[in-house]
């Protein structure tokens, strides 16, 4: 997937903008932001931000991630009775880190549609395990990187998130 986000409306692109335009790193273990004025930016009703969105709601709880607040998309992704809430609940604990919980998460999620996509952007950037994407073994991967693979831990997170956020915002 070719990311642009200017596919999202002219606000969630403003919003992405301000928090690195939805290609910059995320770190493995999610450090809490604590900018007010995004946040005030960031706290609008989903079909406000995403009006043509398929999920608006786990489209929020993907950009609130994104943007370092792990409370607020918390609060969103547990409430998201959906596979996309519960996969953006996995990521959250994730990078909390809370190993145990991201695995049950991810357990509810299932095998999720974005998974092929995912498995061929992560072995593009050297991260291969398995024919099929393994989001349990990613987890591993996460909680314990070694020095030479964190950078690339990230790159295939980013593109986990860009491919799900997609899977989110899209037009529906």
């Amino acid at each position: 997937m070719e990311w642009n986000p200017s596919q999202y409306g002219a606000e969630a692109q403003s919003l992405l903008s301000l928090a690195g335009d939805g290609r910059r790193l995320m770190p493995l273990v999610s450090p809490r932001n604590t900018d007010a004025a995004l946040a005030a930016r960031l706290r609008r009703p989903a079909r406000d931000l995403f009006p043509n969105a398929a999920m608006p709601e786990a489209a929020l709880a993907g950009l609130w991630l994104y943007c370092g607040f792990f409370d607020e998309s918390h609060a969103i992704a547990q409430d998201l009775d959906t596979a996309e809430g519960s996969y953006w609940h996995g990521i959250l604990h994730r990078m909390e880190p809370d190993l145990w919980n991201a695995g049950y998460w991810f357990r509810r999620v299932g095998q999720h549609s974005i998974f092929p996509e995912l498995r061929s952007a992560a072995a593009a950037l050297g991260y291969q395990h398995g024919s099929r994407w393994d989001p349990l073994a990613f987890i591993e991967a996460c909680g314990h990187p070694s020095s030479g693979n964190q950078q690339r831990l990230q790159q295939v997170q980013l593109a986990e998130w860009q491919l799900l956020f997609h899977h989110c915002a899209k037009a529906d």
